[in-house]
């Protein structure tokens, strides 16, 4: 596989991770883009063989700290209204946590903990498996299998016959259409 293609087969992973980083979801497509063009351009760097996935992952974090540095002004935080401290979430964003939240839940619960013991709080597989009591594979496992799931929960690879899904759909649908109607969201619910 070239590099290129590489890069293509890992997207949907770096914008899920951007998202979780960012929770903005065109702060998240940026930071992607950013990360692609810094892999791009370190493209010699890369050892082939190695873990590309690691790699990439790598470069969309020191990305997303780099910017976050670039942004820090200094200023005393008295002077600084606390709603400068957070953007508020788009309509979209928050469809989008609610929806990681319900695909968070209906995970497992040995997944569930290993994704947010390893992504979250930043644990190696290594105190993961300590932690919870199992083999250094098991760990990794639990969260490969995480991740694979909430991928495809995210992405809306989920078969027609999921009733959750179907309801969530049904729900979106009637939203917009309630919106080009000129109607709210309360008006939807009410009825």
């Amino acid at each position: 596989m070239t590099f290129h293609d590489q890069v293509i087969t890992i997207l949907p992973k770096l914008r899920i991770q951007a998202l979780s980083l960012t929770r903005n979801r065109a702060a998240a497509e940026d930071l992607v883009q950013d990360a692609v063009c810094n892999a791009l351009a370190a493209q010699d760097s890369f050892i082939p063989g190695t873990n590309f996935s690691a790699w990439m992952h790598r470069i969309l974090r020191n990305r997303f700290i780099s910017d976050l540095r670039k942004r820090r002004d200094t200023t005393d935080i008295d002077d600084v209204p606390a709603s400068s401290f957070a953007s508020a979430p788009t309509h979209e964003d928050s469809l989008a946590l609610k929806d990681l939240s319900m695909a968070l839940s209906r995970l497992p619960a040995d997944q569930r903990e290993a994704l947010v013991m390893v992504v979250i709080q930043g644990m190696s597989y290594e105190d993961l498996a300590l932690a919870t009591n199992c083999a250094v594979g098991t760990a990794k496992s639990r969260v490969f299998r995480a991740r694979r799931q909430l991928e495809t929960w995210m992405t809306g690879d989920v078969p027609a016959n999921d009733k959750l899904h179907q309801k969530v759909r049904a729900l979106r649908n009637a939203m917009d259409t309630h919106r080009r109607n000129g109607q709210n969201d309360t008006e939807l619910l009410l009825s």
